[in-house]
């Protein structure tokens, strides 16, 4: 087997955090080179987690927190959204544009793609704060300090 291309460091950054309807979630990009998220895949990206949330989320006992990412590709890009549940479990659903058309977002979800490398360290970060600032402080859980704890990194 021979790799296309070595794995590289791609920078992870906090964007903000979105409030939509009952929902907070903490934005973050993750992008193949330096060059600054495309403001057409934000905006598509946004729309399609606004509709996701409404979809999915209702009749589920849910916290009203959670964390997106935008993910800016080589050749595509990846959005995912992903929310907390039933104490400890995550919700998470992914959408696929081509470079060329950012906001052609496609849900894909149902056909098993779940997360890329860059991906999984960022879902990584947020299972380790929710774990820390909820699941440990089950007397008096601490979504404020859940959703302050963002992560910038070059991984």
């Amino acid at each position: 087997m021979k790799l296309s291309e070595a794995y590289r460091p791609r920078p992870i950054r906090f964007l903000d955090h979105w409030e939509i309807g009952e929902w907070r979630l903490k934005a973050y990009s993750i992008t193949y080179t330096e060059a600054p998220l495309d403001s057409i895949l934000v905006k598509a990206a946004r729309h399609v987690i606004t509709e996701r949330l409404k979809k999915s989320a209702s009749g589920t006992k849910h916290y009203g927190v959670g964390f997106a990412g935008i993910h800016q590709g080589k050749t595509g890009n990846f959005v995912f959204v992903d929310w907390w549940a039933d104490e400890n479990e995550l919700n998470h659903h992914v959408y696929v544009s081509r470079s060329d058309c950012p906001s052609e977002l496609e849900y894909m979800t149902p056909t098993g793609l779940a997360a890329c490398t860059w991906d999984l360290y960022l879902i990584g970060h947020e299972r380790r704060a929710w774990v820390e600032f909820v699941l440990m402080q089950a007397s008096n859980p601490d979504l404020a300090g859940y959703l302050m704890a963002t992560m910038n990194a070059k991984i």
